[in-house]
């Protein structure tokens, strides 16, 4: 296997704005910063891994123009494996476009997917998807999710998903992936207004090995067969919460490779992305291994 984790999904270049105070409609307002990085919640989970010293690689599709080199370009400083990224000639690679409320570090976000075709399952390469000890997806693009998942499982290899959102076929998905890390958000619209840990409880029933529900400020949820774990989220000085649940995502996987108990992996994965908020942009504030290791220690 060449890689700790090879990755799927959405990518996208994130432009963002830290406004003093979130304007009310027909309002003008001054930035206090702006930044752009690359975006995408796979390819950020990917960089976490990079620099907290992990292999990883990343599959997806851009369009043939500066937004798809700026984030090829991005990705590979970062250490990340490109070969999977697909250049589309005939489409207009993804722009995010983010809006940060200084007070609070939340923030609007507004994706803009209109030029770019779709990735088809016909242009997935399996070898790469199965070079990988763990296969990181997003589901958006639910066909080549499937094969994705199906050639990895086969191949013995390990599913971990981030559901953001209610996606298409969710069920199908779920059933092929050994650990789910959905957002609260994705509780609300599949489950409806259930308790976080016992939605959490309830994802086990799809086979998976263990379950996660992220909540945000409040902290994580985490379900085995064992049991329910309770992870509250670090106290930190928040800038931008933009890529956090994307970054935990990456740290989670780190936990995995490591072959950690439930409990140290959300705790580490916590760490790394309370740590990420304490800066502007979705990547500039993700830490490296020794970084994540000294904030623990202050933060028993």
């Amino acid at each position: 296997m060449q890689f700790d984790c090879v990755g799927f999904g959405l990518c996208a270049s994130d432009y963002l704005c830290l406004l003093p105070e979130y304007p009310a409609l027909d309002q003008k307002t001054e930035l206090i910063a702006f930044a752009k990085n690359g975006g995408g919640p796979v390819p950020t989970a990917m960089v976490t891994l990079a620099r907290l010293g992990a292999r990883s690689a990343f599959i997806g599709k851009v369009g043939d123009d500066a937004e798809g080199r700026y984030i090829i370009d991005e990705l590979q400083k970062e250490g990340v494996d490109t070969g999977g990224v697909r250049i589309d000639p005939e489409s207009a690679t993804p722009q995010a476009f983010i809006w940060i409320d200084n007070p609070s570090g939340k923030k609007t976000i507004a994706l803009n997917r209109t030029g770019i075709s779709a990735f088809k399952a016909t242009e997935l390469n399996e070898r790469l998807i199965c070079s990988g000890r763990i296969l990181h997806l997003d589901g958006r693009e639910v066909e080549p999710s499937l094969l994705a998942a199906e050639c990895a499982r086969k191949a013995g290899r390990t599913v971990v998903m981030d559901v953001g959102s209610l996606r298409p076929r969710i069920e199908s998905l779920l059933s092929m992936v050994d650990y789910p890390v959905v957002s609260e958000n994705f509780v609300l619209q599949y489950f409806g207004r259930i308790d976080h840990a016992q939605a959490a409880e309830k994802l086990l029933q799809f086979g998976c090995s263990a379950a996660v529900v992220t909540c945000g400020n409040r902290g994580c949820f985490g379900a085995t067969k064992s049991g329910i774990i309770f992870q509250p989220a670090f106290d930190v000085n928040v800038v931008d919460t933009t890529g956090a649940g994307d970054v935990f995502h990456g740290a989670f996987i780190y936990g995995l490779l490591q072959k950690w108990e439930l409990a140290s992996t959300l705790r580490f994965a916590s760490a790394v992305a309370a740590l990420k908020c304490t800066q502007l942009g979705g990547r500039t504030g993700i830490p490296n291994l020794e970084g994540v290791e000294s904030f623990l220690n202050t933060h028993n």
